[in-house]
């Protein structure tokens, strides 16, 4: 029998993977059970899988897959008694411009193999570091259409964008971004860095997430980018 936090969390999780196709990370745990530190939301997850409700897939970002998922929570009688009294022609149904997705869980839609490029390094071209036959496993659902390939961080300049030193990034290959995007850049054709992209104007600033870095202002022909950020797996 699952204790009431234990409970909580799982309805959270269950509901998160149903709303969005990706289980939660534990930071959004955290704070939806308003806990404090990561620990409690450590201890809780251990006691789910424990008991065989979820499961942990190892050395993923956001490995978790509900196995029993709770039981739906009665509804409250008051809201009960009230729908019965409301006649069937008052029941308003929305209606969505788009099909709603069903719940995608790590391991349900397969993998892909990726490139790993390395590690972002100034000085060296994301073309430079594409010879390369390391590769991957990516869940196929962290991905979509387009190509792509993985960086390993160095640094700890976007930590608080939550990507820390050591993780894998996922980026897809593109030339633009929209303004706020974190993007791979390449700056002078001789730099590459891994920063939130900012217009001002007609320069281009290049933003960290750490208050010890200061952002970057560069003129339009000076950043080019090569790819966006879509993805991160971290092995804890």
């Amino acid at each position: 029998m699952l204790t009431q936090r234990q409970l909580q969390l799982l309805r959270f999780i269950h509901e998160f993977v149903e709303r969005n196709g990706v289980p939660p990370s534990f930071d959004e745990m955290r704070k939806a059970l308003k806990l404090k530190s990561k620990s409690g939301i450590h201890r809780l997850i251990s006691g789910l899988e424990e008991r065989g409700h979820i499961r942990r897939l190892a050395y993923r970002a956001r490995a978790i897959e509900v196995v029993r998922p709770p039981a739906p929570e009665p509804e409250p009688a008051s809201r009960r008694a009230a729908a019965a009294r409301l006649p069937s022609s008052n029941i308003v149904r929305p209606e969505f411009g788009a099909v709603r997705r069903s719940p995608m869980l790590i391991g349900a839609t397969g993998h892909v193999d990726l490139p790993v490029y390395g590690r972002i390094a100034a000085g060296t071209p994301i073309e430079a570091l594409a010879e390369t036959s390391t590769t991957i496993d990516v869940p196929a659902m962290l991905v979509g259409d387009g190509e792509h390939y993985v960086l390993q961080v160095v640094g700890d300049s976007m930590i608080e964008a939550g990507i820390h030193d050591e993780d894998f990034v996922i980026i897809k290959r593109a030339d633009t971004a929209e303004n706020g995007e974190i993007v791979v850049a390449l700056i002078d054709e001789r730099e590459v860095t891994l920063k939130r992209l900012r217009r001002r104007g007609a320069s281009i600033a290049l933003e960290a997430a750490n208050p010890d870095y200061e952002t970057r202002i560069f003129g339009p022909h000076q950043v080019k980018v090569q790819g966006r950020l879509i993805g991160l797996l971290r092995r804890y």
